[in-house]
């Protein structure tokens, strides 16, 4: 099995007439935190759910933890993590019959401490047997990020995961992104704030019109700047056919 986290060679996708990702290639080792950057219709939602093997791309090869996700996606979902726009969350259920219901769908041990863990990470507890349908768009969505830990996943790949969360838990799913990362785990995120995106990652990757144009990295090191260099990136495109 090969040591990389995510492999993806050549991904294209198309969606009727239109072309969504144009032949991606994304490598990302174990251990790395890794932020996915661009425009507003860049395509870094479509990538994530091609890399979580929701959606199957027009053609390219996808390898997850030595997974051939494209042959195998039930066998890749089982260490992958996925926190997006939508909640992926049973609205008539209770936060905890949701995070019951998941667990039992991967197989968790000691399934009701590792629920009772996820939700004290994530500010939960006292919400947890409330149905899903009543919270804030705020604990939903740090429901739906209990959900993405419940079963430890190697991968990890959220979709603007700061999206309705208050300062205190924007802080603590950093915290606990760095103790992911530290653990060996791979960890993948779009997001549209740069300042905090680059807090958390260590290198981006910037995606426009659907391909790769460009990868930052080594901020911290000669004053590097990730919304600086992510404005050069972008600005440096005008005028070059696509």
């Amino acid at each position: 099995m090969e040591s990389g986290a995510i492999r993806a060679t050549g991904i294209l996708r198309r969606f009727g007439p239109a072309t969504a990702l144009r032949g991606v290639d994304v490598s990302v080792e174990r251990g790395e935190r890794v932020a996915l950057v661009g425009p507003n219709g860049a395509g870094k939602t479509t990538l994530l759910r091609v890399l979580a093997t929701a959606l199957r791309p027009t053609s390219g090869s996808l390898t997850v933890c030595g997974i051939d996700a494209l042959r195998h996606p039930a066998r890749a979902r089982q260490v992958i993590g996925v926190a997006g726009h939508q909640s992926c969350l049973y609205g008539d259920l209770t936060v905890r019959e949701n995070l019951r219901f998941y667990g039992r769908l991967y197989g968790v041990q000691r399934l009701e401490s590792r629920i009772d863990e996820g939700l004290s990470r994530v500010g939960l507890d006292a919400r947890a047997d409330e149905r899903v349908n009543r919270l804030s768009r705020g604990m939903q969505q740090r429901a739906s990020l209990a959900r993405a830990f419940l079963h430890d996943p190697e991968v990890l790949l959220l979709d603007e995961p700061e999206t309705g969360l208050d300062d205190a838990a924007q802080q603590g799913l950093t915290e606990h992104i760095r103790d992911w990362a530290a653990r060996g785990k791979c960890v993948l995120l779009a997001s549209h704030r740069l300042e905090w995106a680059q807090a958390l990652t260590d290198r981006a990757i910037v995606l426009s019109e659907g391909a790769v144009v460009g990868e930052i990295g080594a901020w911290g090191e000669r004053g590097a700047s990730l919304p600086q260099a992510y404005r050069e990136t972008i600005d440096g495109l005008a005028g070059i056919p696509r």
